[in-house]
This record gives C-alpha cells, structure tokens and sequence, in this order.
C-alpha cells in the first residue's frame, strides 16, 4: 500500500551523516523530458537501494524540484526540502527497495538551453554540465562523488532532434507525432556528476578502435563539412591509450558532441564527453585552436577520473594531473617530442611565476587552482616516472586501476602501487612534489635538458637581454634548416625591439622565407612597427593558412601604412575566420574607422557589427563584438540592451566580462543617461541587478 503526504521536515532531517553511509543507491533509470519552451525539466524516476543496518529514512539529493510518488515495494512517505527529496520508511537490511516517482524542476544552472532564440532548428541545443555537485539540479540523484550508481537515462524529445546519454543506446522509437524517445543503457556504476545529456539536430560518424570499441563523433548537420577536421586523430588517440595505460577502455561506447556556450573547453561525462564548439574547425582553423589536446585530456579521464575517482578534493591531481601528462603523451606521438618538452617547459614557466610571487600551492591541497592539479599534477607524475622508471610506472598504473576500478581511491592507494614494484626511496619524491608549495624548478630544469633540443633553446633564451649586435650570429643559426619551430620563434620574438637595420632586414626576410606558419605567425605577433622593407613580404602573411596570422597582419598592415588601407580591406572582405568571426569583425571595424572606405555603407555595416551582440550568437562573438565597439567608442541602445542580457549569461567569463564593461560604461555621464532612458524597457531582474550596482 502506498500512502503519500507532506509531513514535517524535521522527521526526515534526523541522523543525516549516519544515514549517507547507512544506504546505498544501486541504480537510478529515468525518464527525462526537457521542456523547450519553459526551459524546465520533469521526469520519471524508479531507483533501487539497500541499507546497511535498518533506517527510517533515505534520500537523493534534488534542488528546488517538485516529486510526486507513484509506487514502492515498501510503505513509503515523500517529503520534499530546498535540496532534497526525502522518503520515509521502515528500511531494513538484506531487502532491495525499489521507489518509482515523478519530478518536475526549472534548473537555474547545470541544464543549459541554446540557440532556441531563432525558429530554424538548426543551432538548438540542450545539454548538461554536473561537474562538482550539481547533477541534482536537473535530475535527482546523490551528489557525493563517493556514491557509484548505475544511470541509464530515456530522453523524450521533439522528433526532430538526437539525443545523447551516457551508455548504450538500445532503443529508438516515436512515442508520438512530436516525440521521439532515445533510451540508453550503462553497464557500470559511476559518480552523479559524471551523468550527461545533450539534444540537438545532429550528424553521426562512427568509427571503431583497434580493440573494436564504436567511436561516435556528433556534430550539428549545418557543421557536417567540418567534422573531419574537428575530430583529426581521434582514433589514433584511443588506440594509444589503451596501449600506453594498458587497461581496457572501461566503458560501452565513446561519444563526443561539441555545444554552443559550454561553460569549459570539455568535460568528460562518461562515455559521453562534451566539447566547446569553438573547436569546431576547418582545415585552416584547425592550425590554431586544434582539439586535439582537449580531445586527449578528456578521454583519458575516461580512466583517471571515471573509471576511479577521488574520494575528495585532496585528491583531485589525480583526474586532472593524470589526464594533462597523457594528453601530452598522445601529443607526442602526433606532434612530436619537440611538442612534448615545449608544453612541459611552459608548465614550469607557469608554474615557477606562481612559486616565485607565493602563490604555489602544495599538490594535495584541497580546491587548489587548476594550475596546481593540471600542470603540476602533470610535472610531478613526469618526475615520477623519470625516477622509478616507464615500465615500472606503466606497471603501476595498470595495477592501479584494475585493483581499484569503479571505486574511489586516494593519493596513498596510487603510491603504494608504484612503491610495490620498486626499492627506491620514494620519501623526498612526495615531501617535494606533493607536500611543498614551492615548485621544484632546479629539479624540473635538470629534467628538461635531457631532452635533445632545450639545451639549445635554453641557450637561444639567455641572449634575450642582450643587443643584438651581440646575438647575430645565434639568431641566423637559429633560422636556418633543419628548423627547430621553437628556437625559430624565439629568435624571431628577439628581433622585436631591435632597430630596423640592414641586417635585421635580412634576418627578417630569412624568417618570412622558412614558409613555416608558426614562425611567420611569430612574425605577425611581435613584429607591429612595419618597417617599409619588410612590407611586402608582411602582405604576404594575409594570405597564411592561418586566421590568427591573417588577424594579427591584417590589423598591423592597416595601422602602419594607411594609404593602403582601402586595399587591405577590399582584400580581406569576405572572411570570417574562426567561429568567433575574428576576421569579419575585425573587419567591420576597421571599416568603420576608415571613413574613406565604403562611406555610403557605413550604416549598414555598424548594424553588420551591432548584430553580433545579440544573444542569438555564441557569446565569443558577442565578446568580440562588443569589445570592439568599445573600442571605437559606439554603443546603440540595442547594443546596451544586449549586453546587459550578457550580465546574467550562464557561461561566466563572458558574463564577468559583460558586468565588468558595463560598469565601465556608468563612469561614461552620456551612456550613463542612456542607460537611465533604457529602464522603462528592462525586465525586473535586470531591473533589480542595475539599482544594485548603482
């Protein structure tokens, strides 16, 4: 018999920290329906679990959700918190309970609605970013990382969308002549946070690992010339790391799916990571913002992280430690071993500033900055296995993660693996790296210069006080084949301030003629005083296969020689660049300061840059867009509107930057009075945020 009432909190409050580790959630299956036009979420949820000595109450964690119980195999009350759904019983020991009950909640974060703000279809998406304790804000469920639960998720959605989930999917059908309803199945237990949904218009491309693993890459069908570029190498990454790690990839499939305004560059749900769509690239764009590095970070947390995962922030190196070093390692083997010591140099650059200036941090500190887990994480793993050896390393990862798989482990549990295959005195290695804030740089330096080209970069680099009478010579050598592209650079960023002579002419045009793109995009970074010699070949860089060469010249070129302004522009009109529009705005602006270009447009071509302001655009468009009419000092009433929609983004760098200009603004008396005129047309929220800041 079921009985449902609301009774008295205080009943469900007592014994909370007993009762967490007295019951154990073994499987949650939900139904989900995203609402679009409310941007809400409801479902269905049966979970199953037992107690470890009896107990009158469970619960799962759910903020701000309404729930309403269906059925149980047990008598069972529901009462609902501000955080949590509580159900009441008499739950007794070597007995499954099964709870089956409906939910509603309008998510404030953690479910994300984008591009719904045209009627096209094409650009919608919904998806979800849980990483911390924020799953239970969409989907009722435990927050502590420490409770493994079995999901498997059914998204009933408008039919002509995809959806995604962790798992496999098993069924596919129409629920009705609207909806559709894709159901996924997970085979294995994992953290509440790691749970992901995503729903769009998309395109799939199959592929399968060596060992027979389905690799499925997502893209939005207006995208699908773009996936190939997008998702280079991705095969060749899996193969590597189920042979470098040596453990089975744990999981059933491996999805990727990039998203509009996601909060990160990815985030490895399981089995299903989700990317940043400022990763979708063409083959031009794949020069400068590859997601190759991402692709390879979040993959492996497929393992370090998922497959174990900390028991708390202490322990946080290893997810983000373990999978900065084998993203690097699979950066080597596509990029090179150049690639691999110049990353692991400019971590210890980082790193060795942070030291420097007393903000180092020791590794197992708790909530440390991302510097600290990533890139130091991923120094003291690189010492580690500099000193017990790579055999004995790989060794001790293996033995790790299959002694300790689908639980969650600590920095000891990793250690005593590594100690059991060696007699080496492992004592200073974890005084040094894990309990000392200070970054060991003299220890990281000796490391480096093993390597057979940093020895020579680093002699490249102590000449950079020097004039540059006094480092001809090394700079020439450093520009001649075979050409290291990183000495090659860092002579180039030497002849920045040098005076613009006949022989650093020469030593420039040596560099425009390697034909190399990251030594000519050296040029175009640090080269902005054009000398009249060098003019021609400088034009040459707006035609580089790359947009941030291109971007870079193109604003040079126009500052330097404005009689030749008109012909800059008429060359670069119709590029866009990357998915940020980096060209066209840049473009539009310099346009727009250009009087004598096009001046019957110069309306239209403000609306043209105006526009990317509106929510409708991915907010690195916005960003650029309304940081360039800062800059030519224009701001519309509609473009105030704007960004003051920005103000409460859910991505919050962009939402940062827009508070940050728009109190920029206040100072302004005239846009000040703007923005007073505006209040009749603002909402109560923005309304409310405005008189706050006043």
């Amino acid at each position: 018999m079921i009985r449902l009432y609301f009774i008295g909190f205080l009943l469900c409050f007592s014994s909370i920290i007993a009762q967490n580790k007295n019951f154990d959630i073994r499987q949650i299956s939900a139904e989900i329906q995203p609402n679009l036009n409310t941007q809400s979420v409801s479902g269905k949820i049966t979970f199953s679990f037992n107690v470890a000595k009896e107990t009158d109450s469970i619960f799962l964690d759910a903020k701000n959700m309404s729930a309403q119980l269906i059925n149980s195999n047990a008598e069972v009350l529901l009462n609902i918190s501000t955080d949590k759904i509580w159900f009441v019983g008499n739950f007794k020991p070597d007995k499954i309970y099964n709870i089956n009950f409906s939910y509603q909640a309008k998510p404030k974060q953690t479910l994300y609605f984008v591009g719904f703000e045209d009627d096209t279809k094409s650009n919608d998406q919904i998806f979800t970013q849980g990483q911390g304790k924020y799953t239970s804000h969409w989907l009722p469920s435990i927050d502590d990382m420490n409770d493994k639960i079995e999901f498997d998720l059914s998204l009933i959605i408008p039919k002509h969308y995809g959806a995604l989930a962790n798992g496999k999917l098993i069924e596919q059908w129409r629920e009705n002549d609207s909806l559709s309803r894709w159901s996924y199945d997970m085979q294995k237990s994992m953290s509440s946070y790691l749970v992901a949904i995503s729903v769009g218009d998309y395109i799939r491309k199959i592929n399968q690992s060596a060992s027979g693993v389905e690799l499925h890459q997502y893209l939005l069908k207006k995208d699908s010339l773009l996936l190939e570029p997008t998702y280079r190498h991705t095969k060749e990454i899996f193969d590597y790391f189920e042979n470098k790690i040596g453990v089975k990839y744990p999981w059933q499939n491996y999805k990727q799916v990039p998203v509009r305004d996601f909060l990160y560059a990815g985030m490895e749900n399981t089995s299903l990571t989700i990317f940043s769509d400022a990763f979708v690239v063409d083959s031009i764009g794949y020069f400068d913002r590859n997601y190759v590095n991402v692709n390879a970070h979040e993959l492996a947390h497929q393992w370090f992280g998922n497959l174990i995962t900390e028991t708390n922030s202490e322990h946080h190196w290893l997810h983000e430690g373990f999978a900065t070093y084998y993203a690097l390692l699979a950066e080597q083997q596509i990029f090179g071993d150049n690639y691999f010591y110049h990353k692991l140099y400019e971590y210890a650059e980082s790193l060795k500033t942070a030291s420097d200036n007393g903000q180092g941090e020791k590794l197992l500190k708790p909530n440390a900055s991302s510097l600290t887990y990533y890139q130091k994480g991923a120094w003291a793993i690189f010492m580690l296995n500099q000193i017990v050896g790579e055999e004995i390393f790989d060794q001790a990862v293996q033995n790790f993660l299959n002694k300790y798989a689908f639980q969650n482990v600590t920095t000891d549990n990793f250690m005593n693996e590594v100690k059991a295959l060696t007699n080496i005195d492992l004592s200073d290695f974890e005084q040094q790296w894990f309990k000392q804030s200070a970054f060991q740089a003299k220890q990281a330096l000796a490391r480096l210069e093993t390597s057979l080209f940093i020895p020579k970069y680093f002699e490249l680099i102590v000449k950079r006080p020097l004039s540059i009478n006094n480092k001809i010579e090394a700079i020439e050598t450093a520009l001649e084949f075979p050409l290291n592209i990183y000495i090659a650079q860092e002579a180039v960023y030497q002849l920045a301030n040098a005076p613009a002579n006949d022989k650093v002419i020469q030593l420039y045009k040596k560099a425009f003629n390697t034909s190399d793109l990251w030594v000519r995009q050296a040029i175009s970074e640090s080269l902005t005083q054009i000398p009249l010699a060098l003019k021609t070949e400088y034009e040459s860089l707006l035609e580089d296969q790359s947009y941030q060469t291109r971007e870079n010249a193109f604003l040079n070129l126009w500052m330097n020689f404005p009689e030749d302004r008109k012909r800059y522009l008429t060359q670069m009109q119709n590029q866009e660049g990357f998915r940020d529009k980096n060209l066209k705005q840049l473009w539009l602006t310099l346009n727009l300061a250009t009087p004598e270009f096009q001046a019957d447009k110069t309306s239209q071509t403000y609306q043209d840059l105006e526009q990317y302001t509106s929510p409708k655009y991915r907010f690195q468009i916005r960003e650029h867009a309304f940081g360039y009419l800062y800059q030519i000092d224009t701001f519309s009433d509609q473009t105030i509107i704007n960004l003051l929609d920005g103000c409460f983004h859910h991505t919050w760098r962009f939402r940062d930057f827009c508070r940050k200009l728009f109190k920029t603004l206040l100072k302004n008396p005239t846009y000040k009075t703007q923005i007073d005129n505006l209040k009749p047309r603002l909402d109560t929220k923005t309304i409310t945020y405005l008189n706050k800041i006043l």
